[in-house]
C-alpha cells in the first residue's frame, strides 16, 4: 500500500482511526496491520486490522492455521467466517498485490499485479478477537476462482470491488452482498515479473515492484 493514509479516507468518506500504519508498505504480509474500512451504524471508519482472521475459539492468536483468505463459494458454511460475512465486512485498499508462479526447478517466481487506476480494493470480513488481556481486530481476504487472465498466473484471485459496490459489501445499501462475489473483469488488472527480492518478508521498498528487464 503506498497511497497516504488521508486520501484514503477522502477517497472512502470515512473517518481516521489514530493507529493506521503510516509508512509506504511495498511487502505487506500476514499477521501485519493493514489499513481497512469498516461500516458501522452507517458511519464508515478507516481502521488497522491484523491480516490474518482470528476465530473466536483460538485461544492464541497462533492457535490454528493462519486465515489470510476466505473462499467466496464456502464462505457462508465455514464456522470461521460464516459470522462475518453475514455482519461484519470491510473494504480493504492496496495499491496492488503478488502472486508467484514457479519456474521447472520449483523456484517462486513473483509477479506484481495491479488496477489501471490506484486502489484496488479486496472484498474483506472482520472480527473482534480476545483472550486473556490481549485483543486483535483481525481480518480476511475473500478469494474468487481467477478469471481468464489471471488464470496464467493463479487459480484464485482476491474479491474486487468498485466503488458503487463499497455500499452494498459494506452492508450500507441493505442485502445482496452475496451477487458481488464474482471475478473481475480481465481489463481490471495487470500484471509483470518483478524480481525475488519480495520472496523475502524484510524486503521494502519500491524497488519491488519494479518489472523485471527482458
Amino acid at each position: 500500500m503506498t497511497m497516504p493514509i488521508d486520501a484514503m479516507a477522502a477517497l472512502f468518506e470515512a473517518s481516521l482511526a489514530n493507529d493506521l500504519p503510516q509508512d509506504p508498505n511495498y511487502n505487506v504480509c500476514p499477521t501485519t496491520q493493514i489499513a481497512a474500512v469498516i461500516s458501522e451504524d452507517g458511519h464508515r471508519r478507516l481502521s488497522a486490522l491484523r491480516w490474518g482472521f482470528l476465530p473466536h475459539w483460538y485461544k492464541t492468536p497462533t492457535g490454528g492455521p493462519l486465515l489470510i483468505n476466505a473462499r467466496a463459494e464456502t464462505i457462508a458454511e465455514k464456522p470461521a467466517f460464516k459470522a462475518a460475512v453475514r455482519t461484519r465486512r470491510c473494504l480493504i485498499p492496496a495499491s496492488g498485490f503478488y502472486e508467484w508462479t514457479k519456474d521447472e526447478t520449483g523456484a517462486r517466481l513473483p509477479w506484481y499485479i495491479f488496477p489501471p487506476e490506484t486502489p484496488v480494493v479486496f472484498a474483506g470480513i472482520w472480527q473482534d478477537w480476545e483472550r486473556e488481556g490481549l485483543s486483535h481486530r483481525s481480518c480476511a481476504i475473500v478469494t474468487v476462482p481467477a478469471n481468464e487472465k489471471m488464470q496464467q498466473i493463479h487459480h484464485r484471485q482476491p474479491l474486487t470491488l468498485t466503488a458503487s459496490s463499497w455500499a452494498k459489501w459494506l452492508g450500507e445499501d441493505g442485502h445482496g452482498a452475496a451477487t458481488l462475489m464474482t471475478a473481475a473483469p480481465a481489463d481490471a488488472l495487470s500484471f509483470f515479473r518483478v524480481g525475488t527480492q519480495v520472496n523475502s518478508n524484510r524486503a521494502t521498498g519500491a524497488s519491488l515492484i519494479e518489472p523485471l528487464d527482458d
